[in-house]
């Protein structure tokens, strides 16, 4: 536990809400979460079920309709075919990155990490007794371990890694031809890859393809949380190879007995073609904020070495305005109320001159507080 720290980003969200009580203004631009409500029709057929009553446990794997209605999203999205029975449905992403490295981890053994990349990876690794071996990435790979970096990283320790593609928090994307290649440099050394698709919908040119394309031995986690909208609902999702169906149901079981029953009832009409016109019309709004953000950023004197395809962060370079993000970013707070994740919560790479964007605000929110930083800056 020694070992394990908190975010960073809970000490600006705890003083941000004392500032709040005290009748402060604030503007939350270092929260990971989508600022549109949870879709109309999840909450219609959630609450149709709640209404029966009947709330009990489902199987551990999950729904079977839900399982079999994430199958089909994979073929009509990626045209790749997965069998629902590999598809274990996970109290959040979390609990599917838990799922899968209890599956495949073993104390001492090593796995690689993006540096900067999202913080609760290498303890999740920790749990399980394993060693998180943070790479350090920059804007050459657009902050991606790739094929190359992961060959000139791995030992005879290391046994697989994590990859998220969009990623957290820079928003950048790997391109298909860098996932195969990095899917068959880690096949060729019989290792594992848990591929993180969480951001998959919020990609800004092209939709990202899914580790899945390239291979049916990788562990693919995703999550109803950030497309999907539904971060509250705690519901996810973990893709297994076909010999790790059993091992998978039988920790599963152990681990959390089952997902939300309420919220994978509602899970269900995310992918009626009603919701996801929506998913899409939001997908929009969050790149025009995006393309807003990135503007404005460069004209106050943040640094943007790669514009983000994903998600909706920009890992900002903050070195021409401070020394110490952190200190920048609480400074920020106390004297303009704007809210900011510092780069110190995403590793050892230099966070001292990263800050990272939350864009989940209105277009007018995110202009008053660009209007404060600007300020900020030049005071």
């Amino acid at each position: 536990m020694a070992d394990i720290q908190p975010f960073f980003v809970m000490e600006v969200l705890s003083r941000a809400k004392a500032l709040e009580r005290e009748g402060r203004d604030i503007i939350h631009l270092e929260i990971g979460e989508p600022d549109f409500p949870t879709p109309p029709l999840v909450v219609e057929r959630a609450t149709e079920f709640l209404r029966r009553g009947e709330v009990r446990y489902t199987p551990a794997a999950g729904l079977p309709e839900l399982r079999e209605a994430i199958a089909k999203y994979y073929l009509d999205r990626y045209g790749v075919r997965v069998a629902s029975e590999r598809i274990f449905v996970t109290p959040g992403a979390s609990g599917a990155f838990l799922l899968a490295m209890g599956l495949l981890l073993n104390p001492g053994d090593k796995v690689l990490l993006a540096d900067p990349g999202y913080p609760c990876y290498a303890n999740f690794v920790r749990l399980y007794g394993g060693t998180p071996a943070l790479v350090p990435v920059g804007a050459e790979s657009r902050f991606h371990v790739n094929s190359e970096i992961l060959a000139a990283h791995w030992d005879d320790r290391t046994k697989g890694a994590v990859i998220a593609s969009p990623s957290n928090p820079t928003g950048t994307v790997l391109y298909p031809e860098e996932l195969n290649a990095l899917v068959d440099e880690i096949e060729r050394r019989s290792g594992f890859l848990i591929a993180d698709e969480i951001y998959h919908g919020l990609e800004y040119e092209k939709p990202s393809p899914t580790a899945l394309t390239y291979s049916d031995r990788v562990f693919v986690v995703n999550s109803f949380s950030k497309y999907f909208g539904m971060t509250g609902w705690r519901l996810g999702w973990l893709v297994v190879p076909a010999d790790s169906i059993d091992n998978a149901e039988k920790l599963a079981q152990n681990m959390f007995i089952s997902a939300p029953a309420p919220s994978q009832y509602g899970a269900l009409a995310s992918f009626k073609e009603e919701n996801l016109q929506e998913l899409e019309r939001r997908r929009r709004v969050f790149q025009d904020r995006r393309d807003y953000l990135c503007d404005q950023l460069r004209k106050i004197g943040f640094s943007l070495n790669t514009i983000p395809s994903g998600a909706f962060y920009v890992y900002a370079g903050c070195s021409r305005l401070t020394s110490n993000s952190l200190d920048f970013a609480m400074g920020l707070l106390e004297k303009t109320g704007v809210a900011l994740t510092p780069g110190k919560d995403f590793g050892k790479n230099s966070p001292e001159t990263h800050l990272r964007f939350s864009y989940a605000v209105t277009l007018a929110r995110l202009a008053d507080a660009l209007s404060r930083i600007r300020r900020f800056v030049q005071g």
